[in-house]
């Protein structure tokens, strides 16, 4: 029989070879296998494993030996403190996505009921995190899957909120003729030949890859922006870490001002946020390009 202790060790020793969070990862299975939490494992590093438990553990230790993202093996991930359903139908949330929640919230501080867009939402992990902070928004989250608003629908149901609706289209097409507070996007944004590719196997494509240089999706989200943001609006999208200047020069094309670029917690430019014209200079930037 083999203990919880001595199972932790060797997938920790197993797992280190590919896996930066090689003792979370070990934990995340085995508490799965126990239908347990982690904290409870520590409490009790004598318990041994039933001949069931080990062949499951060790079933799950392969997948992810294969470099199968752990969020796919138990079917959820946590993002801004939600419990999230996943699955390879969408991309995993990754914790440098929150700085895009985070500014939008700042943004957003001083708008009453404000209308916010979620565009290829996926998961629902943005849409869902700015639902819980403002029960007050209307929040619409569109995907060009249906698979991945399936997803997306199951969390909002789960998590109680009411105050999403999701849409099926590509881009800003499900919503022609709405004007939001806030447009928020975590696009594909990698290279069709970027090697990274080869570590993201498991992970949609499409929900990837944006062209030739990646920037397909951020220029298809930065150009129809200024139409669907009211006058003051903000246009916040992450992005890959050297497309900074890119993404700057995509807004400032599409009109929008005030454009700033914020680094994530590994101190890389991450999210890029531009402001819609006020009412008055959007008036005078009109004139002044029929001069």
């Amino acid at each position: 029989m083999t203990s919880t202790a001595d199972a932790l060790a060797s997938l920790r020793q197993r797992f280190a070879a590919f896996s930066t969070t090689a003792a979370l990862d070990a934990e995340i299975l085995l508490a799965q296998v126990l239908g347990t939490s982690r904290a409870a494992l520590a409490a009790r590093p004598g318990r041994t494993l039933a001949p069931s438990q080990a062949e499951m553990l060790e079933s799950l230790a392969s997948r992810r030996v294969a470099g199968e993202p752990i969020a796919y093996i138990t079917g959820r991930r946590e993002f801004w403190s939600l419990e999230l359903e996943v699955t390879p139908d969408v991309l995993v949330p990754r914790p440098e996505t929150e700085l895009v929640v985070e500014l939008a919230l700042a943004g957003l501080a001083q708008v009453s009921r404000p209308a916010v867009l979620d565009l290829g939402t996926g998961s629902g992990a943005i849409a869902l995190a700015l639902a819980r902070e403002r029960d007050d928004a209307a929040v619409t989250a569109v995907d060009t899957s249906a698979a991945a608003l399936a997803i997306a629908g199951r969390n909002a149901e789960r998590l109680g909120s009411a105050n999403v609706r999701f849409l099926q289209g590509s881009w800003y097409e499900p919503v022609a003729g709405d004007r939001f507070d806030a447009i928020v996007s975590n696009p594909p944004y990698v290279a069709e030949d970027d090697p990274a590719l080869e570590a993201l196997a498991h992970e949609p494509r499409a929900a990837l890859v944006a062209g030739r240089d990646g920037l397909a999706a951020l220029a298809a989200v930065c150009e129809g922006a200024r139409a669907c943001l009211r006058p003051g609006g903000s246009l916040i999208v992450e992005h890959g870490a050297s497309q900074g200047a890119a993404v700057r020069r995509l807004m400032s094309e599409a009109g929008l001002i005030e454009i700033t670029t914020h680094r994530d917690l590994a101190f890389h430019e991450r999210v890029t946020a531009g402001i819609a014209p006020p009412q008055a200079l959007e008036s005078q930037l009109g004139q002044e390009s029929t001069q």
